[in-house]
């Protein structure tokens, strides 16, 4: 089987068994050289390790039925994105409303601040520049077609 049509069977296995907790959902899949299959989900509310294990036995064992490896040899790692991941789904950019984040745009340009709202076709971005008395926060809208990644910063 092609990889790209392994993978879209991937993505369709994996939304199937997510789709009894609709609040949990696929986020990519990959697969690398020595079938390591790796299943990336998350959750409105984040997904828990014990989520991500639950979600890897069922996943596993229709992979197991459904022999998509010849001689069953494959490994399956289901976890969330790490924070370092780029937002890559609407969903991901709803739970994220109020954290900071980079935005690189496809010009190549950045912009980082708070995220502040998500619509259909764009979010909006809290600004602050200068700092002091001389600080000024400005919003500022910007179209999902102009935005080549997002990341949440982590700020401490």
């Amino acid at each position: 089987m092609a990889t790209d049509t392994l993978i879209k069977e991937l993505e369709r296995l994996t939304d199937e068994v997510l789709a009894p907790e609709p609040e949990y959902f696929r986020v990519n899949v990959k697969i690398k050289p020595t079938n390591n299959v790796k299943v990336f989900i998350d959750g409105d509310k984040g997904v828990s390790i014990e989520k991500c294990v639950q979600f890897n036995r069922k996943l596993y064992k229709i992979l197991e039925e459904k022999a998509l490896f010849p001689d069953g040899d494959f490994s399956l790692e289901v976890s969330s994105p790490g924070v370092d991941e780029p937002l890559k789904m609407h969903r991901q950019y709803n739970k994220n409303i109020g954290r900071f984040v980079e935005v690189i745009f496809i010009d190549g340009s950045k912009k980082e601040g708070k995220l502040l709202q998500v619509a259909e076709a764009d979010i909006i971005l809290e600004l602050t520049t200068g700092k002091g008395k001389k600080a000024a926060i400005q919003q500022l809208v910007i179209p999902f077609n102009n935005i080549k990644t997002t990341t949440v910063q982590i700020k401490f």
